[in-house]
């Protein structure tokens, strides 16, 4: 018997009335502001009602360092969060929007898969109720009124060449990366290079995430800068005057989105700020709603924990003032079989087939990435419980070295079969992580806010991806103490790397001590709040493959949505 696809299992699933979904959380019809029968903003006057309701435990759902496998980090999530309903506790999900680009690209929809997905899937993935398009109207009127003032006198004395805001589109098009805009006669505007970059990697999108209302989403977009003067004075959104309008588009964005699972759990989806340059973390606010809606709120970080876990710990919750109790990191055989370094994977190619074959000696050599995960995690005072996506290819001595592996870490482990079971193939998570809230919690940020922007990043790099030391290019040093001289240095650290390693090279597998972390550039995001040193190449507009998932996508003729994986 063939497994159903996830569109066709989410197309054949019976959704609940969404009043029903809200009355699960207490939430009322006047707390609602529907999009379609399936999905509903929630007001935020109902921050204000709730605010007698007793505060829940909060859970964080990371992962060791990805690999082109796919760890099933979101599935796992849905599958918790539907496990917990079923050992009878209340709970509620909150996630990140997918982005089009990864979509209709090499990595499909992001709704979590098989029979632990968010429905309606085809709405969460296409674009759901126009947050992304706001986000991006916002970011590309702040661009066009850049270019506006430029061309009408530029009294503010932006140096051209030294604007850095950019345009956004939430398409992977690698063709709009770098751009010539002005281009014409003297009426078409000042000629000067400039390029796009996804929605999910705009600054707006990493203020909406992280701001806590409406009105802090408006001090925000003001902040942002978007260039700096030939005297080093940095020119701001506020001073361009472009956020009020700003804040206008953007007025309905900062209400969280209401869905469902397939097994009727309540989730909160909002905001999707890219995992690479931003804080790959579902919205502060949906969070701070969340928690009081339900005993166990439960949210995903994006990436491995040194990615997404980090800036959870470190920037999320700072903003926040939420604690998290427990987190759970997910692990796969195949993904430590592949940090092994015994087996070469490429993204959309047949497995290897000694992969799949049982050999407990390649997770074990694997392991060590787990391990670093593990003490990432715990570095910050959070009780970590490893969850083993499992699948049909796994055999039970490879399990038994996780679980080796993880008790000897100070992990528990869950081996969970959500993907095929639904939240009943997850109530061993779901137990492991009832049991590890109640175990007392000391969390403690990596660092503080009044280290220097050096010491924060050094910090990162040798406590969480252990670096033996960090190399700044002179242009990161010169732009590290330009913003410590314009009052930024109190801001929190994004460090830009690739996902695939702890460290800072994609080739390094596993747990990869002694290296250098090398920082070629440091970009400021004020508006968000936060510095991101960029090390290695960053892709903030990706491209599609030869074989895109936007050509296996149609629509019938019922109108409904064909080929979406």
């Amino acid at each position: 018997m063939t497994f159903p696809s996830d569109l066709e299992i989410a197309q054949a699933a019976r959704l609940a009335p969404l009043a029903d979904i809200a009355g699960q959380l207490g939430l009322e019809e006047r707390h609602l502001e529907y999009h379609g029968r399936h999905v509903a903003k929630i007001d935020l006057d109902a921050v204000g009602d709730l605010s007698s309701r007793p505060i829940g435990r909060y859970v964080l759902v990371t992962a060791v360092t990805p690999t082109p496998l796919g760890e099933g980090k979101t599935t796992t999530s849905v599958g918790l969060a539907q496990a917990m309903a079923v050992i009878g506790k209340r709970s509620l999900l909150a996630l990140r929007q997918p982005s089009m680009g990864p979509t209709f690209g090499i990595k499909g929809g992001a709704a979590g898969g098989g029979y632990s997905q968010i429905v309606p899937m085809e709405t969460l993935n296409l674009h759901l109720t126009g947050d992304f398009h706001a986000v991006t109207a916002a970011h590309n009127l702040l661009a066009a009124m850049v270019d506006n003032h430029l061309h009408q006198g530029n009294a503010l004395g932006l140096d051209p060449k030294r604007v850095t805001w950019r345009r956004v589109l939430d398409v992977n098009d690698r063709s709009l990366r770098s751009i010539v805009v002005g281009l014409g006669g003297p009426e078409d505007g000042t000629t000067r290079a400039t390029g796009f970059d996804i929605t999910a990697a705009s600054e707006v999108m990493a203020i909406l995430a992280l701001c806590t209302s409406l009105p802090d989403l408006r001090a925000r977009l003001g902040r942002i800068v978007v260039g700096w003067t030939a005297d080093e004075r940095p020119v701001t959104a506020e001073d361009i005057g472009a956020a009020g309008a700003m804040a206008a588009i953007m007025r309905d964005t900062v209400k969280p989105n209401l869905m469902q699972t397939l097994e009727a759990t309540p989730a909160l989806i909002h905001a999707g700020p890219f995992g690479n340059i931003a804080t790959g973390n579902s919205s502060v606010i949906a969070d701070r709603v969340g928690i009081r809606l339900a005993d166990y709120l439960i949210t995903e970080a994006g990436f491995g924990a040194d990615m997404g876990a980090e800036r959870f710990f470190n920037i999320k919750c700072r903003v926040s003032g939420m604690a998290p109790d427990a987190a759970v990191l997910v692990a796969t055989v195949r993904a430590l079989k592949a940090h092994s370094g015994r087996h070469r994977i490429v993204a959309g190619r047949p497995l290897p087939p000694a992969l799949l074959e049982e050999n407990p000696d390649d997770v074990r050599a694997g392991a060590a990435n787990l391990v670093k995960q593990i003490e990432n995690v715990r570095i910050h005072g959070v009780s970590p419980v490893v969850a083993v996506n499992a699948f049909p290819g796994d055999h039970a001595s490879e399990h038994a070295v996780i679980a080796e592996v993880a008790r000897e870490a100070g992990a528990t482990t869950a081996v969970c079969t959500h993907f095929a079971d639904g939240g009943r193939g997850a109530t061993d998570l779901a137990r492991a992580v009832v049991e590890a809230c109640e175990e007392p919690t000391e969390f403690t940020p990596l660092y503080a806010d009044t280290d220097t922007l050096v010491d924060k990043i050094v910090t990162i790099a040798t406590r969480i991806y252990g670096a033996a030391t960090v190399d700044f290019s002179a242009e990161a040093s010169r732009q590290l103490a330009l913003y410590e001289r314009h009052g930024f240095g109190t801001l929190p650290v994004c460090v830009a790397k690739t996902h695939l390693s702890i460290s800072g090279d994609p080739s390094l597998r596993g747990a990869p001590t002694g290296h250098v972390l090398t920082v070629r550039e440091v970009r400021l995001s004020a508006g968000a709040g936060f510095i991101y040193p960029v090390c290695g190449e960053m892709r903030t507009m990706p491209g599609l493959g030869a074989n895109p998932a936007a050509a296996s996508v149609d629509i019938d003729a019922d109108g409904r949505i064909t080929g979406l994986f």
